[in-house]
C-alpha cells in the first residue's frame, strides 16, 4: 500500500508552467544509437537493418511473426484483408472504440455491425456477442469477422469470445493498438486471434512516432501482409503488380526508434500502472469516483488512467470535471464515444450499446504519461479533489505501486 495522505493547503502549480498532457512519448535511451546508425548507414526509407531486427524482437516478444508497418490503421486494415473481408461483407466491432478500429471496414467496402461492452472489462461483452452470433445465424448471414479490441490497455475476456467464434467458424482480429503489454490468463494480448494489430503513435505506452504492428499465427499470412504493405510489387527486377497493394511500411529510422522502445516496454507498463493506483488511492476518500476495473484474468497496462463519475455523489459531470482541468492547465479526454452514436456510423446495425453510452457519458481519462512527475500527479489529483469539494493532499507517495 503506499503511504496514508495527509490533507493540507498546497500551494498552486504555477500558471505559465507547461500544460500537463494526456500521454507523451517517453524515450528510453537507445533510441538515439538506433537512429543514429540508419542516419550513419543512410538507410533512411522503407528497407534497412532496423526494420527486420524490430520485427524478429516483436516476434520473440509475442510469440509470434511480426510485420512493421506504418499505422495501427495499416494493421487493421492488412489484417481484414487477410480474413477474406470485402464488399457487402459485414464485421462486428466494438461500439466503444477509436474510429480507427471501424473504419478500415469501410475501406474493404464492408459493414461494420455494432456490439455493445460489458462494465467488467469495458470491452465486448461476450453475452452480446453471443445475441449476435444467434441472430445472425438465424438470419443465414454470418459476418465474415470479428474484431475485439481490448481498450485502454485492458484485455477482453478472451476465452468466451474464441470459444464462440471457432462454434460459429468466424476468424477473429485483435485491435490490440492501446494495449501492447497487457495479458489475459498468462498470454499476450494480440496473440488469440488469427491477426492482431498494434499501434506506435505517439500517445502509446511505447512509440515510433507514427506505427503499427501486425501479427498472426500464420507466417504466410505475414508474408503476405508485408507484400501487400510495399506496394505488391511481383518478385524480379521489373515493376510488375497482379495484386492492390499500399505504402504501409515502416521507415528504418522509425523501427529504430520501435526497438529501443521495445526494451523498456515492461518499465513503461510498471510506470503506466503506478500511475493509475496512485490516482485511485488518492481519491479512495472521495465519494463518486472509481478506477477502470481491473480484470482479474490478466494484467492489465492502464495505459490510460481511466476513471467512471458517479454525479450524484461526485458533485460534478465528466464534462465539467473536465473543463475544469483544463482551466487549470490540465489535459483530460473523455472516454470514447460509441460508433453507433458517430454521424459516421449512424446508419450501422448494432446490438445493444446502453452500457457504451453510460461509460462514454461518465468516463473520464487523466494524464498517465510514464514520464508524468510525482509533483504533477499530485497537481491532477488536487484540481480533481477540488471539484468534488474534497481537501488537497501534500503527496502521493514516493514508491511505484506495481501490483
Amino acid at each position: 500500500m503506499l503511504p496514508q495522505y495527509k490533507t493540507a493547503q498546497v500551494a498552486s502549480r504555477n500558471a505559465v508552467e507547461a500544460r500537463i498532457l494526456l500521454s507523451v512519448p517517453h524515450m528510453g535511451g537507445t533510441e538515439k544509437q538506433y537512429v543514429r546508425e540508419a542516419f550513419d548507414s543512410n538507410w533512411l526509407s522503407t528497407v534497412g537493418p532496423h526494420i527486420s531486427a524490430f520485427e524478429k524482437e516483436f516476434e520473440i516478444r509475442l510469440g509470434l511473426p511480426a510485420v512493421a508497418l506504418s499505422s495501427g490503421t495499416a494493421a487493421i486494415h492488412l489484417g481484414l484483408r487477410l480474413l477474406g473481408v470485402g464488399p457487402d461483407d459485414e464485421v462486428f466491432c466494438p461500439t466503444l472504440t477509436f474510429t480507427a478500429t471501424a473504419n478500415p471496414v469501410r475501406y474493404l467496402g464492408a459493414e461494420p455491425v455494432f456490439l455493445d461492452s460489458e462494465y467488467e472489462t469495458w470491452n465486448v461483452d461476450p453475452e452480446i456477442l453471443s445475441m449476435a452470433f444467434h441472430d445472425c445465424a438465424r438470419r443465414k448471414r454470418l459476418p465474415r469477422a470479428v474484431i475485439v479490441v481490448h481498450v485502454f490497455g485492458q484485455c477482453a475476456e478472451m476465452e468466451s469470445i474464441i470459444r464462440l467464434c471457432n462454434r460459429y467458424e468466424v476468424p477473429v482480429l485483435e485491435d490490440a493498438a492501446e494495449a501492447l503489454g497487457a495479458m489475459y490468463r498468462g498470454r499476450p494480448a494480440g496473440t488469440f486471434g488469427d491477426v492482431g494489430a498494434f499501434s506506435f503513435n505517439g500517445n502509446k505506452i511505447i512509440t515510433t512516432t507514427g506505427g503499427g504492428m501486425l501479427v498472426s499465427p500464420h507466417r504466410d499470412w505475414a508474408d503476405k501482409a508485408r507484400f501487400w504493405a510495399t506496394q505488391a510489387r511481383d518478385a524480379g527486377i521489373s515493376y510488375q503488380h497482379s495484386e492492390l497493394g499500399y505504402n504501409y511500411r515502416i521507415s528504418n529510422v522509425l523501427a529504430g526508434i520501435g526497438r529501443g522502445q521495445l526494451e523498456i516496454l515492461d518499465e513503461r507498463v510498471r510506470q503506466r500502472r503506478a500511475i493509475a493506483f496512485r490516482y485511485a488511492e488518492a481519491f479512495a476518500d472521495v465519494p463518486g469516483i472509481s478506477l477502470m476495473p481491473q480484470a482479474p484474468e490478466g494484467l492489465h497496462t492502464n495505459w490510460l488512467s481511466c476513471f467512471l463519475i458517479d454525479v450524484a455523489n461526485f458533485g460534478c459531470t465528466c464534462d465539467e470535471l473536465i473543463r475544469s482541468l483544463d482551466a487549470a492547465n490540465i489535459e483530460s479526454r473523455p472516454v470514447w464515444k460509441p460508433m453507433h452514436l458517430q454521424p459516421l456510423y449512424s446508419g450501422c446495425r448494432r446490438y445493444g450499446g446502453e452500457v457504451a453510452e453510460d461509460l462514454s457519458r461518465r468516463g473520464i481519462c487523466l494524464p498517465s504519461s510514464s514520464s508524468l512527475t510525482l509533483s504533477d500527479q499530485l497537481y491532477v489529483i488536487n484540481q480533481v479533489r477540488k471539484c468534488a469539494g474534497a481537501a488537497p493532499i501534500v503527496d502521493c507517495g514516493e514508491k511505484a505501486m506495481y501490483a
